[in-house]
């Protein structure tokens, strides 16, 4: 049964982790098809393909850093939550 259940949260964080990437490229490839996002061109003013590249080298990155932290810290909650469990029989046993 651990087995299984060390290997689900596994699967979240890849999930999660994969999920985010796809999302953040979907969005990355919506704001480089002109006339729809323009990111770029609003921000920095630039006009053109390479507005298009930039905006999808930008929400890549961010996509990428954005997925790190999120599998982060589901790993980390995972981690907090497991060494509470571990601690509860001590905070059970009578003196």
């Amino acid at each position: 049964m651990k087995f299984f259940i060390i290997n689900s949260f596994r699967l979240m964080v890849y999930v999660a982790y994969l999920a985010t990437i796809i999302i953040g490229l979907l969005l990355a490839y919506y704001n480089a098809v002109p006339q729809k996002g323009a990111m770029i061109t609003d921000l920095l003013g630039i006009e053109g393909s390479m507005a298009q590249v930039l905006s999808f080298v930008a929400l890549s990155v961010g996509s990428w850093i954005i997925a790190s932290v999120v599998a982060g810290l589901i790993v980390t909650i995972l981690d907090i939550r497991d060494d509470i469990n571990d601690r509860l029989p001590d905070a059970r046993r009578d003196d």
